[in-house]
C-alpha cells in the first residue's frame, strides 16, 4: 500500500475491483481545509475513463507493471496481432482496447504493459508519435483563407483520418501525436 503522494501520471493501480491507469493528477492544497488528489483515471479492462478525488493521506494499492516490447503484425478485422521482439510469443488486442489503431503501420513497435504478479496483459501503449506518408489530399487552395492555420482533409497510408495544415500534399510525410490522433509536423525525409 502506498499514498497519494506517489501518485503520477503512468501509474498503474486497483481500485474499484479493477486496475486502473493515472492519466492525469493535481495535487490540490486548499487555503482553508485539507490537501487532496485529484486524478482522471481509465480502465484498462474496458476503457471507460472516471474522474476521482482522494484526501492526501488515503492509501491506494498500486499495481506493479512489467513493460515489453511489441512488434505490430496485422489485423483481421476485429483484432490486431502483436509478436514479442524476444520470445516471438503473440499476442491479440480487441480494436476498442487500443487508443487510435489506424495509426498502427505494419512493423511498428509498441509496448505491452503486464501485471507482474498475475503475468495477464493490461493495456498496449503506442510510442508518442509516429511518421505515416500521406496518400491522400485535396490540394491546398492560397487565397481562401482568412486565417494562417487552416486545416484540411487527408488519408494516410494505414487510412487513418487527419486535419493537415494546406501545405501539406501527397507523398509527404506527417508525425502525428498519437494521444490525440492530431498532426504535428512535416518530416523531410
Amino acid at each position: 500500500m502506498a499514498n497519494t503522494s506517489e501518485i503520477k501520471n503512468g501509474l498503474c493501480l486497483n481500485f474499484n475491483n479493477d486496475v486502473w491507469k493515472v492519466v492525469e493528477f493535481l495535487h490540490v492544497k486548499p487555503g482553508k481545509g485539507p490537501a487532496f488528489v485529484r486524478c482522471k483515471l481509465k480502465s484498462l479492462t474496458n476503457g471507460k475513463v472516471v474522474d476521482n478525488t482522494w484526501p492526501s493521506s488515503h492509501k491506494i494499492d498500486i499495481v506493479r507493471v512489467e513493460r515489453r516490447k511489441y512488434q505490430y503484425l496485422y489485423t483481421d478485422g476485429e483484432s490486431y496481432h502483436f509478436m514479442n521482439t524476444e520470445t516471438f510469443e503473440q499476442i491479440a488486442f480487441q480494436e476498442d482496447m487500443l487508443d487510435h489503431p489506424k495509426l498502427l503501420k505494419e512493423g511498428s513497435e509498441v509496448e505491452v504493459l503486464f501485471d507482474s504478479a498475475k503475468d495477464v496483459a493490461l493495456v498496449l501503449e503506442m510510442p508518442q508519435y509516429v511518421i505515416l506518408k500521406i496518400e491522400y489530399t485535396e490540394p491546398g487552395e492560397r487565397g481562401n483563407t482568412a486565417s494562417t492555420n487552416v486545416m484540411k482533409p487527408a488519408t494516410t497510408e494505414t487510412g487513418a483520418q487527419i486535419k493537415v495544415p494546406l501545405f501539406i500534399n501527397i507523398g509527404d510525410m506527417v508525425k502525428i501525436d498519437t494521444a490525440t490522433g492530431a498532426y504535428s509536423e512535416r518530416v523531410k525525409v
